[in-house]
């Protein structure tokens, strides 16, 4: 296959996250042939705030006040930043977009208008709203394992006056760090943990979407897709995964998701990534070569 018929991978980060934590898993798609392309979006990565307050030793009146730049982005804003990569992806040939956790509703937004633009979704526990708005499916009975309260325990500032949602990953609190563990990689060391948690950002956006943003079969609905449960999920538990996957089904008849499992916890998949990255050249295979 030519690198001009070859798929690009296009990850989408989670909440509090960026294209940094993608970094082992393009490391593993690379040795394996793949081209892939991790995407910030607005108001990640190095767009992202880090107020003086944040550093050691830590400020907590300053770190609940400073402003933040991630204030006011909304979900169209990270759509239309996701389909600008897109469209650039698309000029040398096919486009696999990838999801992870949060990054699904932006990944939902995006090929609700641009289905055009993706050969195949991807969505890897991933949030992909079809009955319910995202935030009405935590009063579901699937999410009631939750602990809803762990990111609580580390918040900053009021998020209505921040206009945004702030938490200090670098408390060190220790049950605030045992809930973010239980939470996120309860199968990795607390090595791996802390490791990941450095990756994270403090502040996260807000708009998460209305019905309007909810998956549309007319559009989202004519794209090829594949859901990739993580079986040991407690952030987003398998019992959720499974619902969105029917729900989508339910939608799409016609088109219903390719199913694959892999073990392990909200990131032991970026933490441990050659499982997944051969997952996902699996799923690399499903795309037809294309002229573009």
């Amino acid at each position: 296959m030519s690198t001009r018929t070859q798929p690009t991978f296009v990850l989408v980060h989670g909440a509090f996250a960026n294209s940094f934590s993608f970094a082992p898993l393009q490391a593993e798609l690379g040795l394996l042939g793949h081209r892939s392309v991790a995407v910030d979006l607005p108001g990640h990565g190095f767009g992202a705030t880090y107020a003086r307050a944040y550093q050691a030793p830590q400020d907590l009146e300053g770190l609940a006040a400073a402003p933040g730049a991630i204030k006011g982005v909304t979900l169209a804003d990270n759509a239309a930043h996701l389909i600008g990569v897109l469209e650039r992806a698309r000029r040398n040939g096919p486009v696999i977009l990838v999801s992870h956790s949060r990054g699904g509703i932006t990944a939902t937004a995006a090929a609700n208008a641009r289905p055009d633009l993706i050969d195949r979704l991807v969505y890897v526990s991933s949030w992909c709203p079809v009955a319910l708005d995202v935030s009405d499916y935590y009063a579901e009975p699937e999410m009631a394992s939750v602990d809803s309260a762990s990111l609580g325990r580390a918040l900053a500032g009021n998020p209505a006056e921040l206009g945004l949602l702030r938490v200090n990953f670098r408390t060190a609190d220790a049950d605030a760090l045992a809930a973010f563990k239980a939470a996120f990689l309860a199968d990795g060391t607390d090595e791996e943990f802390l490791a990941f948690l450095n990756t994270f950002q403090p502040d996260e956006n807000l708009d998460v979407g209305t019905s309007a943003d909810r998956a549309r079969a007319e559009t989202w609905g004519r794209v090829p897709k594949t859901y990739v449960r993580l079986a040991d999920d407690a952030s987003m538990p398998l019992a959720l995964q499974d619902r969105l996957i029917r729900e989508g089904d339910a939608l799409t008849p016609d088109n219903p998701y390719d199913v694959r499992t892999l073990s392990g916890s909200h990131l032991k998949w970026l933490v441990d990534p050659a499982p997944a990255a051969r997952v996902l050249a699996d799923v690399a295979a499903l795309v037809a070569p294309s002229g573009h």
